[in-house]
Parts: structure tokens; sequence; C-alpha cells
């Protein structure tokens, strides 16, 4: 029997010799990298916190105490110890466990997560829920240096320090952001500080000089910044955080003994961690980015199980992007922490002056694009649809009031498959078309997509293109890029029964669903809407005389989208207009194939839905 087969819950830790702890964090590394080869998910980072996992499970006493997880990439291990061993081969598929903390899924999941930079202001809410109750356990916060770029982030220390309230931040750097200072002497005197006795003795100094009115505070600022040349962090003691680390996280003793002796500290504390992304693989440790989330891929050489697909969404937007650029200097690209993901990391390779990686802060980028358009430049915002939800003021604000020319190009779009509901990009249709001056289109295929891009940097005014995850329909491709006539639709089918209007990639599914339909004597027009603001309301008007029957299609949330937009147009008229749609609901994860088929959305269940309505 393996070490992990003993492991059941946290408190069963305890019940297994403290030497074979190294040997449990072999078993978890194994046991997550053959998962996510065959299921794909985060491997790099969790792999990086087996042993840190393994500490906070020793020392706290979960679930009375409480862990939030930022993100969530690094939570593997804390499933596997959490009783979800059994079941931890479902990861990410559906009805099996999330890729994410979810408090639905687990009591030990506090929290649940899948966005950044939210762990310190959780965790802070969470100790100052405890405080109001005058209860007792303790709060931790685990957050990747990564997610400190993120402005949340350093709201939350900020208030933090200044409510001064119990709790534990650890920052888990993987070698992406702070400092590296890591070895004897600072191992030693964080040993010194958590000891208590170091901090005791700083306490009573400041007591001492702030008692002398004319210089003890000039000499204290002295020694304060003495300070920081022995110890990093100088920037959260500021925040009024008592600073501990670096300390080795891959070192498990270690970890669990500074733990035990922080455990009962009082105000805020941060512990800076040490650890390797990819830790105990080789092919994650060599390319970190690589295996931050990755899909099938073969355990002993570590290269994708999947055969090679067609260019994705991604690519053909990358590749169009280039070419514009090329003939536009104006033309820059702001990321979110994101290059290779949105696929503006190619572009960064072409045009270095002309790309801005600015982290974790969707919120800054926003506006840092909408500087850049005020200044004349034509900047493309590339982020995930899930992830812009984070700009939504910014986007109203400084880019939308001001009628300023920023692109958005909103990548994963509609379903994104195994991360789920806090990943799935249902709304962006929803939450920009009730935004003025803004313009909304989608593409049906690769090839409008390279046709709209061209079209959104001859807009005076905010644009947004929204495209899914994956891979592209193979169809050729125009070798000229041609600007389309902003608002209009086009029909794609003829029909006197009912009329599809359609957006986006469902419009291939739609003509597939119609082709069905006419077999069952059914006719079914199809129109690619194309654009959902401004919509082409003339023409919808002029079908509606025709055809008293409408289904809207789309790959968004059924409130607010074009189901919306198309009933506004007709309600005063005697024509019905049905949704197919994603319900009003967070859509559960699984492979984008299964829940198109639950959602309506392929060809056969969307024909099915269709007959349901008629």
């Amino acid at each position: 029997m393996s070490v992990l087969e003993k492991i059941n819950s946290p408190s069963d830790l305890h019940i297994i010799k403290k030497e074979l702890l190294s040997e449990l964090a072999v078993d978890i590394r194994n046991e997550i990298i053959q998962t996510v080869s065959q299921n794909g998910g985060h491997i790099a980072s969790s792999l990086g916190t087996v042993e840190l996992t393994i500490a906070l499970h020793y020392v706290f006493n979960m679930p009375a105490d409480k862990i939030v997880w930022d993100v969530g990439h690094q939570a593997y291990a804390h499933k596997i110890l959490t009783g979800r061993r059994d079941t931890f081969s479902t990861l990410r598929t559906h009805g099996g466990i999330s890729g994410f903390p979810r408090m639905e899924e687990s009591k030990y999941d506090s929290f649940g997560v899948g966005h950044s930079s939210t762990a310190i202001s959780a965790a802070l809410g969470f100790a100052i829920a405890r405080d109001l109750k005058n209860e007792s356990h303790k709060v931790v916060a685990v957050i990747g240096d990564g997610s400190m770029t993120g402005g949340l982030s350093f709201e939350g220390l900020q208030n933090a320090g200044h409510l001064g309230s119990d709790m534990l931040v650890i920052l888990n750097d993987n070698q992406m952001f702070i400092s590296h200072r890591v070895g004897a002497v600072a191992g030693y005197l964080t040993k010194l500080m958590t000891a208590g006795m170091l901090k005791k003795f700083e306490q009573k100094v400041e007591k001492f000089f702030k008692r002398m009115h004319f210089w003890g505070a000039s000499v204290l600022r002295v020694a304060k910044r003495f300070k920081v040349l022995l110890f990093p962090g100088m920037l959260f003691e500021e925040m009024g955080f008592s600073y501990l680390g670096p300390i080795d996280g891959h070192n498990t003793n270690d970890i669990i003994e500074i733990l035990s002796k922080i455990r009962d500290l009082k105000g805020p504390v941060l512990l800076h961690v040490i650890t390797k992304k990819g830790k105990g693989y080789v092919p994650a440790e060599n390319n970190p980015t690589r295996f931050h989330g990755i899909g099938r891929f073969n355990v002993i050489t570590g290269e994708s199980d999947v055969a090679p697909a067609l260019p994705s969404f991604t690519e053909i937007f990358s590749q169009t992007l280039i070419r514009l650029a090329k003939e536009d200097a104006r033309i820059v690209t702001v990321s979110a922490a994101m290059p290779e993901g949105t696929g503006v990391d190619d572009f960064a390779v072409a045009f270095p002056k002309r790309f801005f990686d600015v982290g974790i802060a969707e919120g800054h980028a926003v506006t840092f694009a909408a500087g850049l358009a005020a200044g004349g430049m034509k900047p493309i915002c590339a982020i995930y649809s899930t992830f812009l939800q984070r700009g939504f003021d910014q986007i109203i604000h400084d880019v939308a009031l001001q009628k300023l020319p920023v692109v958005f190009a909103i990548d994963r779009a509609g379903l994104v498959g195994e991360d789920g509901a806090t990943h799935h990009g249902s709304f962006d249709l929803s939450y920009l078309r009730l935004i003025p001056n803004m313009t909304i289109m989608s593409p049906a295929d690769e090839n409008e997509l390279q046709h709209m891009l061209k079209t959104a940097f001859t807009i005076n005014g905010p644009v947004a293109i929204r495209y899914p995850r994956g891979a592209s329909f193979g169809i050729s491709m125009d070798k000229e890029l041609k600007s389309l006539p902003v608002g209009k639709a086009v029909v794609l089918r003829e029909g006197e029964d009912v009329c599809l209007l359609a957006i986006g990639t469902a419009v291939k599914a739609a003509l597939a669903a119609a082709d069905i339909l006419a077999s069952k004597n059914i006719r079914a027009g199809v129109v690619n809407m194309r654009f959902l603001k401004p919509i082409d309301e003339s023409l919808i008007k002029t079908i509606a005389s025709k055809t008293k029957k409408f289904i809207t299609i789309e790959e968004n949330t059924c409130v607010g989208g074009l189901f919306g937009a198309v009933t506004e147009i007709v309600a005063h008229s005697n024509v019905s207009v049905y949704p197919i749609a994603l319900p009003d609901a967070f859509v559960e994860h699984g492979s984008q194939m299964i829940l198109r088929g639950k959602y309506c959305l392929d060809a056969d269940t969307m024909a099915a839905a269709i007959m349901k309505c008629l």
C-alpha cells in the first residue's frame, strides 16, 4: 500500500510517520501527473505546491481553519488530501470534480475561485467574520507571485494591514516575480523571526524611540531602512504585515516547523515561500508556461497526445493582427498576463516595442488602452471573455463614454469546456450590448474573423470581436482583407416556416439544423447576424413581415444578448421569438461537445429543440 492510500482526510497525516511525508509528496505528484495527462488541466502550479499543501494540512485544522486558494491552479494536492483521492481521476470531466476549488464540492473548499488576485480580500473577510463572532479559528490565504500583479491583491493587503486582524498570507513565489533570496542565512533569520524573539525586540525598540519626541522618529525610519538589507518584503512591512521568509517551499519539515511557530502570531503575517513550477516532472520544470494549462499528453515524453488540429481561431486572429500591424504602425497590443493564451505572443516577437503585458490587471489594461487610443494609437486589448468582466467599469467610463477606438479581441467566448463556470464566456454579448457607443461583432468562421479584425480598425469608437476557443473550420480564406458593412447581417438561406437568427460560430450549426428540418418538410431560413450592435433592425423587420417565428441562436446567456435584442425589435408585433442559448445559470464544466449537446447548440439537438418550438 502506498503512503497516499492511507490518506483519506487531512487528519490522517498524523497517523503516518513524519519521515514518510516526503514519500507522500512523490505519490501525490504521480497522481496529479497521471490524471492531468488523461484529462488535461493546470499541472505546473499544482506540482509546485505539493509540500506546502501537505504542511498546511498538517499544521492547521481544516475545515475549522480556513484556507483560501488564489485562482486554484495550485490546489490539486489540496483536493487529493481532502477526501477526493478516489474521485480525482474524474478531474475536469463532465459530472466529475472541478479543476478549481468549489464550495459546493467540499467543506474543505472554503471559497470558490477561478479568477486571480481574490484570496487576500476573501481571507480578510473570513478573519473579520471570525472576530465579530468571537471565534478563534485560523485563516490562511495562498497566493502566487503572478496573482500579486493584480491590483485587487494590493487592495486586500492594505486593508488587512489597516484592520490588523489575525491572518496568514502565504506568498507562493515560483521565481517569476519577487526576490529569490533563499539560503542558509535567510532561513536562519526566518527561524529567528518565527521564534518571536526578534519581533518582540523590534516592538520594544519601536516603542522606545516613539517616546523621543524630537529625533526618535528619524532614528526609527533609518532602522527600518537598514532592516531591508537583511530582509526582503519591506513593502509588506510598510503595509502593516509581519514579513517572514523567504523559505524553501519543497522542504516539508521546515515548512511544518515554521508554520507551527507562526500559527498563533497576532496580526497579519506574510510568509514568503519559494517553489518551483512543475517540481518533480522534468518536462513541466523545463517548460512551465506550456504546462500551466495543458490538454492530454504522453507522460513519458511530455508531448501532446492530441493529433494536430486545424489552426485555432486564436491563431487566425494572431496571424491577421500581425498582417495588419505591418501596414499600420499605430496598432499596438495590450495583454493581461495571457500573451500565449490570446495568441499575441507572436505579435510581441514581431513588434516588441508595440506589445504591452500589464500583468493580471484587466481594469488597468482597459484604461491603459484607452490612454493609448486618446494618444493617437490603435490599441487592441486581447483578453479572455471571462476575464474582461473584471474591466467592466473601465470599458464603460474610460473607453465607451469617451468614444475611444479601442478594439477588444475577446477570446474564449462561449463554452470553453473543462475549466467550467469560472471560465465560460457566457456573458460578454449581454454585458457589452448595454454599453452605448459599442460595436459588437462575432464571426461565423475564421474567414469572417480576419475581415472583422480589418473592419474593427476602421471604426472610430470602441469595438468588440468575440470568437471561441478551439479549432477553426478549415474553410478557404480570402487572400485580401476587406471591411464589412457595419451593422449588416447576411441571409444565408430562405425559409418561410421559421427563421433562424444565429450569431458567431452557432451559424454553422444553424445551417446544419436547417438541413435536418428540411428533411422533415420544415422550411427554415438562416441569417448570419454578424453584428449584435448595431443590429440589422431593418432586415429583421422585413423577415418578420413574412415569417412569424424567429429562433435566435447564440452561445451566450439567454438574458440580454441576441434573444433580448430581437425581442425588443419585434415587441409590438405578433412575431414569436424563441431562444436557443445558454441558460440563466452558471454552466458546469465538461467538454465543449457534451455541453453543446446538452444546451441544444449542436445541429441534432438544435433541430429537435426547434421542432418543439414549432
